[in-house]
Formats: C-alpha cells, sequence, structure tokens
C-alpha cells in the first residue's frame, strides 16, 4: 500500500480552538454540505447531504425510501437523536475549522415549512426529494484549527 498524500501532512501540529455555540452555527451557516449521522440497524450510519440554517435549526432534504425519513416518520416525539457535521478544512495546510450539531431530528410535516425549504434547499443529488428534517440542537460544539506561533 503506498500513501500518495504524505507530502500535504503538516510537519507541526496545529492549535485546536474551541469554538462557543453562536461563532459554531455561523460558520456552519457559511457552508452549504455536510454529514448527518444516525443509526440504522443499532449502528452508525454517515449520509453527506446539503443543508440551510432556519432559526438555529438544520434543514436537510430527504426523499421516500431513505433510512432517515423511515426513522423520523416512525420516531414521533422528541425525534431520533443525530448528529451533523459540517467543516471547511484546507487539504494541504489542515487549517480550518469543524463544527458538530447533535440533537433530535424531526420530519417537517407543516406543507407551508415544507414548500419553503424545498425553495430554499435544491438538492445536490439526482433524485426527488419531497421531504425535509429539521434537527433542533441541543448541543452545539466546534474547533478551529490555526498555526502554532512561529509556523
Amino acid at each position: 500500500m503506498t500513501l500518495d498524500n504524505v507530502g500535504s501532512i503538516p510537519v507541526r501540529p496545529r492549535r485546536s480552538t474551541e469554538l462557543d455555540g453562536e461563532e459554531a452555527l455561523r460558520l456552519l451557516g457559511s457552508v452549504s454540505l455536510g454529514r448527518i449521522v444516525f443509526t440504522q440497524h443499532a449502528l452508525p450510519t454517515v449520509r453527506p447531504v446539503n443543508h440551510v440554517l432556519d432559526d438555529g435549526d438544520v434543514v436537510i432534504r430527504t426523499h421516500e425510501g431513505a433510512a432517515l425519513t423511515s426513522r423520523t416518520r416512525a420516531a414521533g416525539d422528541p425525534g431520533v437523536v443525530v448528529a451533523y457535521e459540517a467543516d471547511a478544512i484546507d487539504p494541504e495546510t489542515h487549517l480550518g475549522w469543524s463544527v458538530v450539531v447533535t440533537g433530535y431530528a424531526r420530519l417537517v410535516t407543516d406543507p407551508r415549512d415544507l414548500a419553503r425549504y424545498q425553495a430554499m434547499l435544491r438538492p445536490w443529488v439526482e433524485q426527488t426529494m419531497d421531504y425535509a428534517i429539521r434537527i433542533r440542537p441541543d448541543l452545539v460544539t466546534g474547533i478551529r484549527l490555526t498555526e502554532v506561533a512561529g509556523d
């Protein structure tokens, strides 16, 4: 096995600084792609998705037959526990940030909200996405990776 990206690994370590919740959500809102983490058959499952922030909630679109659609439909109140992660980390310098939102995911059932999210959030895959899922954050964490003084 060969490692093609050995040259891109930084020689010096990076400083990891905790972000406050407000800054973490601001950064999360500055990108459109992330990863949703949920359980399927009692094991963690990760899917790349696009998102929007709406009044502090993370909203994603999904489709009929998707595991997360089925899980949220069956869950009832308060929803399905999920984590949502997004980042912007430069692959060459390893500088940037990462944010994780943990909370409950629920299907959006109000027709007006669903129509608004369908207008705000275009699917990035070639598939009909008739559903939206709202994640209410209970925990928002994040880190910023910066150069150590002297780098």
